[in-house]
C-alpha cells in the first residue's frame, strides 16, 4: 500500500533544505492550514448535493438536476448566493458573542480535522491522546450554540440552543462510552495504534458482540449530537423557525450550515476509525491474494468511502423517522442507551481479559 508518509518526509527535507527549521515547520503549518480550509470546503459543497440527492431518492424524486450535468454544480451556486448575502446587522444584542458563536462552531470541526486517519502516513498530528483529544474538541461545538442563542435576544433561540446543549451533553455520555469501548479492544488511545491494529481484521468483526453494540450506540448518539433528525428538536422548523440560528444571516449563517455536514463527516469518519479500521483496507485471514488486491486500492479511498457510506446512513435517518419530543430523546439516552452502554463497556473489559477478541 502507498504511504504518504513519504511524499510527506521528502517535502519536509526540501523546506529544511532551502530555509531553517523554525521557517519550515511555518511553511508546513500554512500549507496545511490552507490544504484543511480546501477539504473542508470541497466536503461541504459534496455533502450539500449528497443528502440533497439521497432526500430525493428516499422521495422518490430527482433532486438537483438543472445547475450543471445531473444538477451537481446546484452546491456552488448555493455557495455564491450565501456568500454575497448582507450581514443583516440586530439591534439589543451581545454583537461581541453573536459574531463569536459560529466561529468557534467551524473551529471545533476544524480542530476534529486534524486528528482523522485520512490515509496512509496523511494524518495531520498523531499523539498518545488522539483519541481524548478529538472528544474534547468535538464538545466545544454546543458553546458555540449556546452563545447563539443566547447573544441573539429571541425566545426561539434560547429555546432552540437549551435544547440542543441538554441534547448535546446527554448523548456525548453514550458516545464516550462507545469510543472507550473500542479504545478498550485496541488498547490504546493513539489514532495511528488504532488503525494499525485492525490490520489482520476491523474492529467491528474481532470485537464480537460488544463492538456490534457499541457501534449501534455511537451511530444513534451520532446522529443526536450533530443535530439531525429525527433528533432536530434543535432546529424545530415547525416550531422554532430555525432554532438557535434563527437571527443569523449571510455568511454567519452559512458557517453553521457548513459545519451541521462537517459534523456529519466527522462522526462517520471516527465510526470508520473505530470500527472499520479507517484507512486500513479490508483483510480476511488467509486470503493472501484477496487482501493483495485490496492493497492496492489508495488508503484515502478507503477511508472516503467508508466515512460517505456511514453517512448515508445518518442522512437515511433524518429522511425516514419522524421527530421524537424531548422527553422521548432524553429519556432514550438515560434510561436506554447510557446502561446498555455501560452494560457493554463491562463486555468488552471481559473479551478483552478472557483473549476473545484475538
Amino acid at each position: 500500500m502507498q504511504d504518504f508518509g513519504i511524499i510527506t518526509n521528502s517535502i519536509h527535507e526540501f523546506f529544511l533544505s532551502l530555509m531553517p527549521s523554525w521557517a519550515a515547520v511555518l511553511c508546513e503549518c500554512i500549507i496545511i492550514g490552507l490544504g484543511l480550509l480546501l477539504v473542508y470546503s470541497v466536503l461541504a459543497l459534496f455533502y450539500i448535493l449528497y443528502e440533497r440527492k439521497l432526500c430525493a431518492y428516499v422521495q422518490c424524486r430527482l433532486g438537483p438536476n438543472r445547475v450543471g450535468p445531473w444538477g451537481l454544480l446546484q452546491s456552488v451556486a448555493d455557495m455564491f448566493k450565501i456568500l454575497i448575502k448582507e450581514l443583516i446587522e440586530l439591534r439589543h444584542i451581545d454583537k461581541f458573542l453573536f459574531a463569536l458563536a459560529p466561529y468557534l462552531v467551524i473551529i471545533a470541526s476544524m480542530m476534529c480535522f486534524a486528528v482523522l486517519p485520512w490515509g496512509n502516513g496523511l494524518q495531520i498530528i498523531d499523539f498518545n491522546i488522539g483519541i481524548f483529544f478529538l472528544l474534547a474538541c468535538s464538545s466545544i461545538g454546543v458553546l458555540g450554540i449556546l452563545l447563539a442563542g443566547w447573544s441573539s435576544n429571541n425566545k426561539f433561540t434560547l429555546i432552540g440552543a437549551l435544547r440542543s446543549g441538554a441534547q448535546m451533553v446527554s448523548y456525548e455520555l453514550s458516545i464516550g462510552l462507545s469510543v472507550i469501548t473500542m479504545v478498550v479492544l485496541a488498547g490504546s488511545m493513539s489514532v495511528g495504534d488504532i488503525v494499525a491494529a485492525q490490520a489482520d481484521a476491523w474492529f467491528i468483526f474481532k470485537g464480537h458482540i460488544a463492538a456490534l453494540i457499541a457501534f449501534v450506540i455511537y451511530m444513534i448518539a451520532g446522529t443526536a449530537e450533530t443535530n439531525r433528525g429525527p433528533f432536530d428538536l434543535p432546529e424545530a422548523e415547525s416550531e422554532l423557525t430555525a432554532g438557535y440560528h434563527t437571527e443569523y444571516s449571510g455568511i454567519h449563517f452559512g458557517f453553521f450550515y457548513l459545519a451541521e455536514y462537517l459534523n456529519l463527516f466527522i462522526v462517520s469518519g471516527v465510526a470508520s476509525l473505530l470500527f472499520f479500521g479507517g484507512w486500513m483496507p479490508l483483510h480476511i485471514p488467509g486470503w493472501e491474494a484477496f487482501n493483495h488486491i485490496m492493497d492496492y486500492i489508495p488508503s484515502v479511498i478507503w477511508f472516503l468511502g467508508k466515512a460517505v457510506v456511514l453517512s448515508a446512513i445518518i442522512i437515511w435517518f433524518k429522511w425516514t423517522f419522524p421527530r421524537l419530543r424531548i422527553d422521548q430523546l432524553l429519556s432514550l439516552e438515560w434510561k436506554y442507551l447510557l446502561p446498555i452502554g455501560l452494560f457493554n463497556l463491562v463486555l468488552m473489559v471481559v473479551i478483552v481479559l478472557l483473549g476473545w477478541h484475538i
